[in-house]
């Protein structure tokens, strides 16, 4: 237990990380509308990525169901990560919200072939009452920062 909550202080603090003494870096959106948070912040080795909900360019939701906003979600997030230096690989964790629990395997179905077979990021999923723009699913991340 000691060594648990020593790494989770280094973790938060930054004790023992090359970015000590930097604080987060609040990484812009490259178009589109103002939106109210960062699409991602730069913290501590790590991406914190907003979540992303199945839209396309203009900031419509894709049509097709849940099987098409995963596939943009997951493309959305993609881009994010790769303006921010980073990619799919470093992933370490995600979470996911559904509109409705019983299209969890359908979602899964899509969302795996993102990820190499057998690197699959920790991930938490739960269901949400409503989502924006009434999508079906809402993917955010937290990604390691590639090497330098």
């Amino acid at each position: 237990m000691r060594n648990t909550v020593l790494a989770f202080v280094l973790l938060v603090t930054g004790t023992g990380c090359a970015a000590v003494g930097r604080g987060p870096e609040f990484i812009p959106a490259p178009a589109g509308p103002a939106r109210p948070f960062s699409p991602a912040v730069r913290a501590n080795g790590f991406l914190f990525l907003a979540g992303q909900i199945g839209t396309d360019s203009t900031g419509r939701l894709v049509a097709g169901g849940i099987r098409a906003e995963t596939r943009q979600a997951m493309e959305n997030i993609r881009g994010v990560l790769q303006r921010s230096g980073s990619s799919l690989d470093r992933v370490v964790k995600c979470t996911v919200f559904l509109a409705d629990m019983r299209e969890w395997g359908t979602m899964n179905e899509v969302y795996t072939t993102f990820f190499t077979a057998g690197r699959f990021p920790a991930r938490t999923a739960a269901g949400a009452s409503g989502l924006a723009l009434d999508a079906r699913v809402e993917i955010e991340c937290i990604a390691a920062e590639s090497p330098s």
